[in-house]
């Protein structure tokens, strides 16, 4: 579904970069230059369509804010632009409960804007742990996040934070304050990083007052950063969109240095730590297939490189779609170069094993690969083994003689030890 962003602005020259900005970020503008046209607009709405609204303190028919508490009644999210300065009316705009507001002064307003509503629209996924034993200090944290669009988790025990950690894999983000009744903040945050490092989690600390000791020995016990209450809402954003972005950025890194530039499959170093994980874990049975794409160099030389890369793109396509996590969660896939590619079955007989990649094998043999009205099907030697030796190359080995020998037996065949 694609969102749509309400724009409620008077001012032609904004409007006009908004409407750049919003689309640019991927969402649909509605526009209205009143008060009165956002009412007429909603009433053929629905609230569920609207990622937000970004509405403009003053207009013609909406001088003190009006608009705002529309959009918040109409339960769609608010984001306050203005080019109001006083601190009358900060404080008027944020006694309500808004995204954000940002001033039309700042000379980062437009790159900010768009930063928050990718924001709003990824937190849906994003989890944050709020850790503290006052209520009251849950209850003041909790809605803020959900104005975000965070999922929310809270407890006020220090005993649960590892067991909802590894529960809810989606939180990247935890709020630790100073003290508990059963241990120290900072203890809880080194407890933390026992099992879960700066790239996998984000933690910020929180004292009361600026206790410039307490702070140093959050960082020290790895934490990713601190607030001090009382803090404004808008520093409580501002570092919670921080440390978010920082995990992603870090995510964004490891995929790039996990995955296989042309076809997203796993690359043959991280399959190897995956598959060695998986071994770890001391898994009774497995089974492992090596398969390569028959006289591939001939369509490379026949039809071209591209051609080529198209072919083992949709390779990988095929291999993802019959392998899915939904089907097989354990299984791992990974191109190894070229045109082989590597299935690691946990749990997965040697029988079954066999089936599955035949299946396969019959699948992808009546797959026409279709480019600028050139058709071709291509076919693909498996070799599977079920040999433990306690480590993936000697598994590979094994699989890697079972599909020379289907390659010398006349290709387009799966066999097994």
């Amino acid at each position: 579904m694609k969102f749509k962003v309400l724009v409620i602005e008077s001012d032609s020259e904004a409007l006009r970069v908004l409407k750049r900005v919003i689309g640019k970020a991927g969402f649909d503008v509605v526009v209205a230059n009143t008060l009165i046209e956002a009412k007429h607009i909603f009433e053929h709405s629905t609230p569920e369509e609207y990622l937000c609204a970004v509405v403009d303190y003053v207009l013609p028919d909406a001088l003190h804010g009006q608009a705002i508490d529309f959009a918040l009644n109409a339960y769609i999210p608010a984001i306050v632009i203005t080019n109001q300065t006083d601190e009358d009316i900060r404080k008027d705009i944020l006694r309500r409960e808004i995204v954000d507001y940002i001033p039309k002064q700042n000379a980062q307003i437009y790159e900010y804007l768009s930063r928050l509503l990718e924001r709003l629209e990824k937190n849906h996924q994003v989890g944050v742990l709020v850790v503290d034993s006052s209520r009251r200090n849950r209850n003041s944290i909790a809605p803020l996040l959900k104005r975000h669009n965070f999922t929310v988790y809270e407890t006020n025990t220090a005993d649960n934070v590892q067991d909802l950690l590894y529960q809810h894999n989606n939180i990247k983000l935890v709020i630790v304050d100073e003290d508990l009744p059963e241990m120290q903040g900072t203890e809880i945050v080194a407890d933390i990083r026992r099992s879960f490092n700066k790239s996998e989690v984000s933690i910020i600390g929180v004292s009361s007052g600026r206790k410039t000791a307490l702070l140093a020995r959050f960082l020290k016990s790895g934490a990713n950063d601190y607030l001090t209450r009382p803090y404004c809402h808008e520093e409580f954003f501002c570092r919670i969109m921080q440390n978010i972005e920082h995990i992603e950025q870090i995510d964004v890194i490891r995929e790039t240095a996990n995955k296989d530039y042309l076809t997203g499959l796993s690359n043959r170093r991280h399959f190897f730590n995956q598959v060695e994980a998986s071994m770890k874990r001391g898994i009774e049975q497995m089974s492992l297939a090596l398969l390569d794409l028959d006289h591939f160099k001939q369509v490379n030389d026949n039809f071209g490189h591209d051609y080529g890369d198209m072919v083992l793109k949709e390779t990988a396509k095929l291999l993802n779609k019959k392998l899915s996590n939904k089907i097989y969660p354990e299984f791992k896939v990974s191109r190894f170069g070229g045109e082989e590619f590597c299935v690691f079955m946990p749990n997965t007989s040697l029988e079954k094993a066999v089936q599955i990649m035949d299946d396969f094998r019959d699948v992808l043999s009546q797959k026409a690969f279709k480019m600028k009205k050139k058709s071709l099907n291509c076919t693909v030697s498996i070799g599977v083994t079920d040999v433990y030796k306690r480590n993936i190359e000697s598994m590979l080995t094994v699989a890697d003689q079972n599909l020379y020998a289907a390659k010398t037996a006349g290709r387009n065949r799966v066999l097994a030890n």
